[in-house]
């Protein structure tokens, strides 16, 4: 068996059965899957099942204690060389295990992540968040792609390792709620062992159906990447500082539009609008003509501010509990993998 994918799963049976379906149609078969359901109250037994005549699946039952866990759990029970960690709602190309072997042959390596994409039947609001998340105009670069702002660090939607690293390793660092796929990659590489990105070994990420789902997403990002410096002061890099910059340019800008509309003066208080309007208008068209859509592109730029926003206030607030007030058992929302 060359490939283990292991799928930790949280009360999400209708994304299983939809990546399930996709790995049935992989041009390279080569593979086992180990479903990890962690302590659902919805489980996914039943759309298992159904795949079972197509699919080598191992699917696993074990109390809620969150994906890291429940990613640690699979790689112990799996049979693979290498591990391809995925979430459950991810939807894999058919194209997606041959990438895998086409850059492994090409160029082995320890790790190696893969980009994202919103699928043709997304909603408008998950294509809008996949912009949000994948452009260059917000900080789609900060994760890595073909156009990247720092080292690409694999995130744990499309992340793949061999066995041998994972076990040295001792798998994703369960007592993190979040970023602990970020500190599986920082340690990846603080450990010496090489990781790259395979940029054609790209799947169909839902994330969040909702803006207010995205905001709790982000806003947890923020946050973890306090912790994450607190815990490996090195990884915290300037272009991390994006959203947060961009959180208190907003907020300063509507403050001195609404203080030159106080004081009556004029280009006091179109100049600050006029800047954010002339963002907007980018995000809008870039984000048009990319899905095509003009009510994507106001979509996405509801969801370039939630992203950015929902980052820089959680990053905020982390910097006010955990480092100014040295709360480290500081937590915000935990309702998505936590019972």
């Amino acid at each position: 068996m060359l490939f283990s994918i292991i799928v930790p799963v949280y009360n999400r049976p209708q994304e299983v059965d939809e990546l399930l379906a996709s790995l049935c149609e992989q041009t390279v078969k080569d593979f086992e899957v180990v479903i990890v359901e962690d302590g659902s109250s919805e489980p996914c037994d039943a759309v298992c099942r159904r795949y079972a005549q197509q699919l080598d699946i191992q699917y696993l039952v074990k109390t809620n204690g969150g994906p890291s866990a429940a990613r640690n759990y699979g790689a112990e029970r799996a049979k693979g060389d290498y591990l391809l960690i995925l979430d459950s709602d991810i939807i894999a190309p058919t194209t997606y295990i041959e990438e895998v072997v086409r850059e492994l042959d090409c160029e082995p390596t320890d790790a190696f992540g893969g980009p994202d994409a919103a699928h043709p039947d997304f909603s408008p609001i998950q294509k809008a968040i996949s912009y949000s998340m994948t452009s260059f105009l917000t900080t789609g670069g900060i994760r890595g792609g073909k156009k990247k702002m720092d080292k690409f660090y694999p995130r744990s939607f499309n992340l793949g390792v061999k066995r041998e690293v994972f076990e040295a390793l001792h798998g994703f660092d369960t007592s993190m709620r979040f970023g602990e796929d970020i500190d599986f990659s920082i340690r990846i590489f603080a450990n010496g062992y090489k990781c790259r990105l395979f940029p054609e070994a790209w799947v169909y990420h839902k994330r969040r159906s909702t803006f207010r789902q995205f905001f709790k997403q982000v806003h947890n990002s923020g946050i973890a990447r306090i912790h994450l410096y607190m815990k490996c002061p090195k990884s915290l890099k300037l272009v991390h500082l994006l959203p947060t910059v961009f959180t208190l340019g907003v907020l300063g800008l509507v403050t001195l539009s609404i203080l030159g509309a106080c004081l009556h003066i004029a280009w006091l208080t179109w100049a600050p609008l006029v800047c954010l309007l002339t963002y907007c208008a980018a995000l809008f068209l870039d984000a048009s003509i990319q899905s095509k859509s003009i009510r994507v592109g106001c979509l996405a730029v509801v969801a370039a501010f939630v992203q950015l926003m929902g980052y820089g206030t959680g990053f905020l607030r982390a910097v006010w509990h955990c480092l100014i007030r040295k709360e480290t058992d500081f937590q915000a929302f935990r309702k998505n993998f936590y019972k």
